[in-house]
């Protein structure tokens, strides 16, 4: 029998109310191109770009809009740029409190400080905090205008998926709502269901990986405090709250504190007001005027799916990976993962390319989530030691950071997210660009850099580009019905752009991909050659 309807979690804000659609009342289940199972950033952030891509999409969502709490707060450059890319970027970044400097902290000492874009021309900082259900607000309106614009997108709140049976030519969908029962027939499934994906369990599937035995508090206060804009991390803090500490501004007047309190506690105690403003006024001084906004108690998790493609369908963000908070690993990964996803599954969906290219999404996203848990688990087992000979190593880089810049790369309060380079993945083609960067070399993400008013990533487009530097684009044609287009552009020696696109070399030509990643690059090819790499790219050689 199925469970009666319910609310997830209490809703901060009711975005998209439950409302019957006519799919109820088909005498056959209604089909789609794509369901989306989730209304988080990742879930919204696919969907968005499929419609924008032209794609029909339907979000399956179990509430009916965003829960109290901050959750994820810190979005990455590269999350602003595919949310901007997206139409929501702006809005983030003006609501969103910049931030690129940091300060580490020992007792009351502090260790080192750092900054994380010392050179300028960028449209965006390194991060903004941001609260998640802001995000998620900005996602749901920009879809709301696309829709209206005539885009196929829709949102069903209190829509709850129960069960999915998957055949040769699509999935079948077993959907509960306030008025009963229906069905939804689907040629793919994207699950952004989260960590404890109810799409997983019912296909049978499990993570693999490590729980850390530790627990960690967050504690949002609202309070007016004259803290610079900065991370301020803190070992072994004076205020002794908890074995370690970070300190975090937000929108409206809201700081993030969270609490290392160990593995043995009592979660019901620790999260009773009076025992979190023990800890806080320990922290702050008992003259601070706050109140408290939100709590929460999570452990560490370094866990993935073996694989995120199983047949039709695909998972994505938190329910294929779980990364611990410490770094921002964990929603930057994931709307990283949907710009992967969105245009490999519109090509295939086009039938321009075939189904094996979906297989790349795996493969790509899979590497990158294996350096998210790698760099998540060092930040573990650094903040949380798990032997005698860890936490004489951890103490002894700390003893020498405070006074030696060697030690300083040692000292792992959580490396903060950077956007994965696909290096050596199977759609990645030829680097015959001789002294051309590091940073767009085939595999990686494209820099931005400022080009007339605007930048870079304006130019391009929701398909393939060919870049021309300081020459003029080779005469090719994108496949039959692939989005392609070609740039060419001038640089001098000493611009943004040039250093980052061409570093040695006088004249380059890059081949760009949808997601905006670089897919070869040349310092003098062949129209042959570039053909080539754009077959390459689509996963096919033909």
């Amino acid at each position: 029998m199925t469970a009666p309807m319910r609310p997830r979690y209490e809703l901060a804000e009711r975005l998209y109310p439950y409302a019957r659609s006519p799919d109820q009342d088909q005498a056959e289940p209604a089909r789609h191109p794509v369901v989306v199972v989730g209304a988080g950033p990742v879930g919204l952030a696919t969907a968005l770009d499929l419609a924008l891509r032209g794609q029909r999409v339907v979000v399956l969502d179990d509430h009916e809009g965003v829960g109290q709490g901050s959750r994820a707060i810190c979005f990455s450059k590269r999350s602003l740029e595919i949310a901007h890319r997206l139409g929501c970027g702006e809005a983030m970044h003006a609501k969103g409190v910049v931030w690129q400097r940091g300060r580490v902290f020992r007792d009351r000492d502090e260790i080192y400080a750092f900054d994380l874009q010392p050179e300028g021309g960028h449209r965006f900082p390194p991060f903004v905090n941001l609260q998640q259900p802001y995000v998620e607000r900005f996602l749901v309106e920009r879809i709301a205008a696309v829709r209206a614009e005539g885009a196929e997108v829709e949102i069903r709140g209190a829509n709850r998926v129960d069960d999915l049976a998957q055949a040769a030519d699509g999935v079948t969908l077993d959907i509960t709502t306030p008025d009963g029962p229906y069905r939804l027939r689907a040629d793919y499934v994207v699950a952004c269901d989260g960590a404890r994906s109810p799409i997983r369990e019912r296909m049978g599937l499990t993570f693999e990986g490590r729980v850390f035995e530790d627990n960690f508090l967050i504690a949002d206060v609202r309070m007016t405090a004259d803290f610079p804009t900065e991370r301020w991390f803190w070992f072994e803090p004076w205020f002794k709250s908890g074995a370690s500490a970070l300190l975090h501004k937000q929108p409206d007047d809201i700081w993030r504190i969270d609490f290392q309190l160990g593995w043995d506690i009592d979660r019901e105690a620790e999260l009773r007001p009076a025992a979190v403003r023990a800890r806080v006024d320990a922290m702050l001084g008992p003259d601070v005027d706050y109140a408290l906004d939100w709590t929460s108690i999570y452990t560490f998790q370094c866990r993935r799916m073996a694989r995120f493609r199983h047949g039709r369908v695909l998972f994505a963000g938190d329910s294929a990976h779980q990364v611990s908070p410490f770094g921002a690993r964990g929603a930057n990964s994931g709307l990283q993962d949907a710009e992967n996803l969105a245009w490999k599954l519109d090509l295939v969906l086009r039938g321009v390319a075939g189904e094996t290219l979906l297989d790349s999404y795996d493969t790509e996203r899979g590497a990158a989530a294996d350096e998210n848990i790698l760099n998540s688990t060092r930040s573990t087992d650094f903040l949380t030691p798990k032997s005698e000979a860890s936490r004489l190593f951890r103490d002894a880089v700390l003893d020498l950071a405070e006074g030696h810049a060697f030690a300083r790369p040692l000292v792992n309060s959580g490396r903060l997210s950077v956007p994965a380079v696909y290096d050596d993945a199977p759609l990645v083609g030829p680097d015959a660009l001789p002294g051309g960067p590091a940073a767009s070399r085939p595999g990686a993400p494209c820099p931005d850099a400022p080009l007339g008013q605007g930048f870079l990533l304006d130019r391009l487009g929701g398909g393939f580009a060919l870049l021309a530097l300081n020459c003029t684009p080779p005469s090719v044609d994108g496949p039959e019905g692939v989005p392609f287009e070609r740039i060419g552009l001038t640089c001098e020696r000493d611009d943004p752009l040039a250093r980052r696109y061409l570093g040695d070399a006088a004249r380059a030509v890059y081949l760009l991909r949808p997601d905006q990643h670089v897919a070869a690059r040349w310092g003098d090819p062949t129209p042959a050659g570039i053909g080539r790499a754009l077959r390459h790219a689509l996963g096919t050689t033909a």
